[in-house]
C-alpha cells in the first residue's frame, strides 16, 4: 500500500550534485530524496525517462523508505573503480579516487571516440592496477555484433574480467556470447535487465553469463532479489549514478544475496565532488547500513527552484502512474 503522497512531499529535497568528471552525458546529477519511516530514500531516474518507467524508480524508493528490507548477510560490499569515456591520460588520476579497489570497470564505445581511444584507456587502467587488477569494460548496448566481436579481440590482452552490455539486443548478445565463448570472457548484461519489459528473458535465451542489478529500476531490493533467484545466474549490483542514499539501497540488495562473486558498482560516490553523505569507498569497499544525509550538504547542494518543482510534479506524475497500476 502506497503512503500519502502529502508525506512524500512533506520531506523532499532536490539536490544537484557535481560531477569531478562528465560521466553519462552530465555534469551534475540532480535527485529528489525523502525520509520514510524506515529512513531516507532515493528518487532519481535520469531526466529523459518517460513517467512510466520512472515510476518503478519511485516504487524502489517507497519500499525503502517505508518497508523494512531483507536482512543483511555481510556487513561491507567490496567495490569496483568507475572509468568515464576519459582520455587515457587522465586514468591515474581517476583510479586514485578510488582507494583501494582493486577491481576497475571502464566505459566503451563512447559516441565521437574510437576502438583506439578505448583500448588506450584500457591500456592506462592495466597500467595503474597493475597485472592483479581486475578489469571489466561497459559498452551500455553501443556496438553491433561484428564490432563487438572486433573489439572484445582488441581488448584480450587486457585480460578482460568480463564485457557488459556489449550489444543492445538479447539476440545479439547471445550471438556475441557464442563468437567469444572460446577467449573465455564472460558477457554481462545491464540494459537487457533493466529497462525490459521482461528482465528474465536475457537469462531464458542464455545470453548473458552474469547480470548487472540495480536496484533502483528494478523496483526495489526485494524484486530484484526475485529476478535474481529466478535467473539463477551471478550477479553484480551496481548503481545508476546514485547519491550515497541510493548507494545504500544498492548495498542493502548487495547484503541480502547468498551468493556475491564479483566486486559491486557501487563505489560511483568517488565520482561526485560533493554528496549528501560521505560514502566513498575505503580499503576497496563500502558498509551496509541506513544513510542519513548531513543536513549542511542538503543545503549546499540543493537545486535551484525551477528544478526542485519539476522534480515534484515528476514525483507527483510518477505516484499517479503507481496508483493507477496498483488499482
Amino acid at each position: 500500500m502506497l503512503p500519502p503522497l502529502a508525506d512524500l512531499i512533506a520531506s523532499a529535497r532536490v539536490v544537484s550534485l557535481p560531477m569531478h568528471t562528465r560521466f553519462r552525458g552530465v555534469d551534475t546529477r540532480e535527485a529528489l530524496l525523502f525520509e520514510g519511516p524506515e529512513g531516507w530514500a532515493e528518487f532519481s531516474p535520469f531526466v529523459e525517462y518517460e513517467d512510466a518507467e520512472a515510476a518503478t524508480w519511485l516504487a524502489a524508493a517507497i519500499d525503502f523508505g517505508w518497508q523494512q528490507q531483507p536482512a543483511p548477510l555481510r556487513e561491507k560490499i567490496r567495490v569496483n573503480a568507475t572509468i568515464p569515456a576519459v582520455d587515457a591520460s587522465q586514468v591515474a588520476a581517476l583510479m586514485a579516487r578510488f582507494v583501494g579497489c582493486r577491481t576497475a570497470k571502464v566505459k566503451v564505445a563512447e559516441p565521437g571516440q574510437t576502438l583506439a581511444d578505448d583500448v588506450a584507456r584500457v591500456r592506462a587502467v592495466r597500467e595503474a592496477m597493475g597485472p592483479e587488477g581486475r578489469i571489466r569494460v561497459d559498452a551500455n548496448g553501443m556496438w553491433n555484433v561484428d564490432e563487438a566481436e572486433h573489439a572484445v579481440h582488441a581488448l584480450n590482452e587486457y585480460d578482460l574480467e568480463y564485457v557488459e552490455q556489449p550489444c543492445a539486443t538479447v539476440e545479439e548478445l547471445a550471438d556475441l556470447r557464442k563468437r567469444v565463448k572460446y577467449m573465455g570472457i564472460p558477457v554481462a548484461a545491464d540494459e537487457s535487465v533493466r529497462k525490459s519489459s521482461d528482465p528474465l528473458a536475457v537469462a531464458r535465451a542464455r545470453a548473458a553469463d552474469i547480470l548487472v542489478i540495480k536496484a533502483q529500476p528494478l523496483g526495489g531490493v526485494t524484486h530484484a532479489l526475485q529476478i535474481v533467484t529466478a535467473a539463477g545466474l551471478p550477479v553484480v549490483v551496481s548503481s545508476a549514478l546514485d547519491t550515497a542514499i541510493g548507494l545504500s539501497q544498492g548495498a542493502a540488495l548487495a547484503a541480502a544475496l547468498p551468493n556475491l562473486d564479483y566486486d559491486c558498482g557501487l563505489g560511483t560516490s568517488s565520482l561526485f565532488l560533493d554528496d549528501v553523505a560521505d560514502l566513498r569507498p575505503i580499503d576497496g569497499a563500502i558498509p551496509v547500513g541506513r544513510v542519513t544525509p548531513d543536513a549542511a550538504a542538503l543545503t549546499r547542494l540543493a537545486a535551484s527552484d525551477e528544478r526542485r518543482d519539476w522534480w515534484l510534479e515528476r514525483l507527483e506524475r510518477c505516484y499517479r502512474e503507481l496508483t493507477e497500476t496498483a488499482g
